[in-house]
C-alpha cells in the first residue's frame, strides 16, 4: 500500500528549546551496559526503589531435598508473586514452577560436587547459553570459591559465563561461596566481592559481616546479601535491615523464608524492610500480624 502523501502532517514538535535529557541509569555501575542488559536488570531491581528481594530455592543442586523444599511446587508457588526474582535451577523451574508468574529468573548456571564431598569448590559451568535463553533467564548465577583449592577453576567459570552472557545481553551474578576452610571476615568478603566485580560480574551475592558498609563501598556493582542458614525470624529481619542500612541493593533469601513458621508472612515482611524502609520492630510486627490474619 502506497503512503498517503496528502494525509501526512508536517512534523514540527522538535523541542528545540529543551535540551535532551540524559537519564542516569539507576543500577550501580551499569550505566554503560547495553539496552537489553539494562532491561533485564530493571526487572530484577525495582526501578522505583533500586532494590530487589530474590527468592532462592536452588539449594537442591548440592543439598538434595532441603527441609522446606521437599515439594517445590507446594513451597514456591504461593511465594512467587511476592518475590522480585526467582533464583533456581533449570530442572526445578521446568518440573515444578508454573511459567505464569512473569518474574525474572536468576538461573543457577554452575554445577559441581554435593555436600557429601569435603571440598565442593571444583565446579563447572552446568548450563549452556542456548538453554538459558530458552528458559528466558534474566541473569546467570555462578558460584565462586575465592581462597579454596578450586578458586582458579571457579573464577574461570565466572569469566566464561560473563563473556557468553554478554553476547546476548544477559548479566551474571557472582556468588561468593564460603567453604569450611574459609574465613568469614570483613577483609575476606571485601576481597572476594571486589574480585568478582573486577572480573566483570554485574551483581555480587555475598554474606553480611561486620563493617558491611566497607564491603559495599569497595564493590563497584550492586551487592545482594545471602540469607544463609535458618535463624529466628526476628534475627533474619534484623539481618535484612542492617544489610540495607549498610548499602546493600537487596537480599537473596531462601531458608529464612521457606523454613519460617509462615514463609509468606516472612517474605512480605522482608519486602517491607527492603522496599518500604520498615524497621526491624515494624517488620516483625507485620510478620506476626500476617500470621494472625491468616490463621
Amino acid at each position: 500500500m502506497m503512503a498517503d502523501k496528502d494525509g501526512m502532517q508536517l512534523a514540527k514538535n522538535y523541542g528545540l528549546d529543551i535540551p535532551h535529557h540524559q537519564n542516569g541509569y539507576f543500577v550501580k555501575g551499569m550505566e554503560h551496559v547495553d539496552w537489553g542488559m539494562k532491561d533485564r536488570l530493571s526487572r530484577i531491581f525495582r526501578p522505583n526503589t533500586g532494590k530487589t528481594v530474590m527468592l532462592a530455592f536452588d539449594h537442591g543442586y548440592i543439598m538434595g531435598a532441603t527441609a522446606g523444599l521437599e515439594r517445590l511446587d507446594l513451597a514456591i508457588e504461593p511465594l512467587a508473586p511476592y518475590a522480585d526474582a526467582l533464583m533456581a535451577t533449570r530442572g526445578a523451574l521446568r518440573s515444578c514452577i508454573q511459567p505464569i508468574h512473569n518474574k525474572p529468573v536468576i538461573l543457577r548456571a554452575s554445577a559441581g560436587s554435593t555436600v557429601l564431598q569435603d571440598d565442593m569448590s571444583h565446579e563447572v559451568v552446568g548450563v549452556d547459553i542456548d538453554d538459558a535463553i530458552r528458559i528466558n533467564a534474566s541473569c546467570l548465577a555462578i558460584q565462586v570459591f575465592v581462597g579454596a583449592s578450586g578458586e582458579c577453576q571457579s573464577l574461570n567459570n565466572l569469566v566464561k559465563t560473563i563473556d557468553t552472557g554478554a553476547r546476548y545481553g544477559i548479566p551474571t551474578l557472582g556468588v561468593t561461596a564460603v567453604g569450611k576452610e574459609m574465613e568469614r571476615t570483613t577483609r575476606y568478603f571485601m576481597l572476594a566481592s571486589r574480585v568478582l566485580a573486577e572480573l566483570g560480574a554485574h551483581i555480587v551475592k555475598t554474606y553480611y559481616c561486620d563493617d558491611f558498609e566497607h564491603v559495599v563501598a569497595a564493590c563497584p556493582v550492586p551487592i545482594v546479601v545471602a540469607g544463609g542458614k535458618k535463624i529466628p525470624e526476628y534475627d533474619a529481619l534484623d539481618l535484612v535491615y542492617r544489610a540495607m542500612q549498610a548499602g546493600a541493593a537487596g537480599v537473596d533469601m531462601g531458608r529464612n523464608v521457606f523454613q519460617a513458621q509462615s514463609p509468606l508472612a516472612m517474605l512480605k515482611s522482608i519486602n517491607a524492610v527492603v522496599h518500604d524502609g520498615l524497621t526491624v520492630v515494624q517488620a516483625y510486627d507485620l510478620y506476626q500480624t500476617e500470621i494472625s490474619e491468616s490463621a
